[in-house]
């Protein structure tokens, strides 16, 4: 695959390719390109103030697991892409410089919003979760910006990344919030203030 322009999955990518270009319009193309922003600058952004909220918020162990789990990721997807060199999609929409495989706007996604849904500890988290890698992953692929196989690896890339870190810090953060007051992070900030509020009347 390394170096070369076709797709390890010809049939797949192309067959797919081929069906996001039937689903190009006006309105799609503005939400893509907000969506475009969103997958990897806004992403890293997102886990950056997440890290620096679980310190203020007394969960510094959290914070560890939020933000390793962050910068291996993103070291990984770079590294994948320099050795596997894949070229991208012709006809791009959107400026490109480093290589296609793995996506890197869908690992960080996946990253970002695997973290928080695994903190949350919500079902509900877990399925905006997977709704947000979804439309990152048809997204890239609209955009032209990547192959089907790039945007699956980028996601499988990333959540194996982050439950192998998860494997190994969660009874650490079940522990960090416990003593923290039992409450998941948002549940305990919004009871910490429902109480002043109460007693401030």
């Amino acid at each position: 695959m390394a170096g070369q322009g076709e797709p390890a999955f010809n049939r797949v990518d192309t067959g797919w390719q081929s069906y996001v270009f039937s689903m190009r319009s006006t309105f799609w193309d503005g939400v893509n390109v907000v969506l475009n922003w969103a997958g990897y600058a806004g992403m890293l952004a997102f886990h950056a103030v997440l890290a620096v909220s679980l310190v203020i918020w007394q969960r510094p162990k959290a914070a560890i697991f939020a933000a390793t789990s962050g910068i291996l990721v993103l070291a990984l997807t770079q590294l994948a892409k320099a050795v596997v060199g894949r070229d991208r999609p012709e006809g791009a929409r959107v400026l490109s410089d480093t290589g296609s495989y793995p996506s890197g706007h869908v690992s960080a996604t996946t990253a970002f919003l695997l973290v928080l849904a695994l903190l949350m500890g919500r079902w509900w988290m877990g399925l905006i979760a997977a709704v947000g890698v979804v439309s990152m992953m048809i997204s890239r692929t609209y955009l032209s910006a990547h192959w089907l196989s790039d945007v699956l690896g980028g996601a499988c890339l990333a959540a194996g990344v982050v439950l192998l870190m998860w494997w190994r810090f969660r009874d650490i953060c079940i522990k960090e919030n416990d003593l923290a007051g039992g409450q998941t992070i948002w549940s305990a900030k919004a009871l910490r203030r429902r109480q002043a509020a109460e007693q401030a009347k």
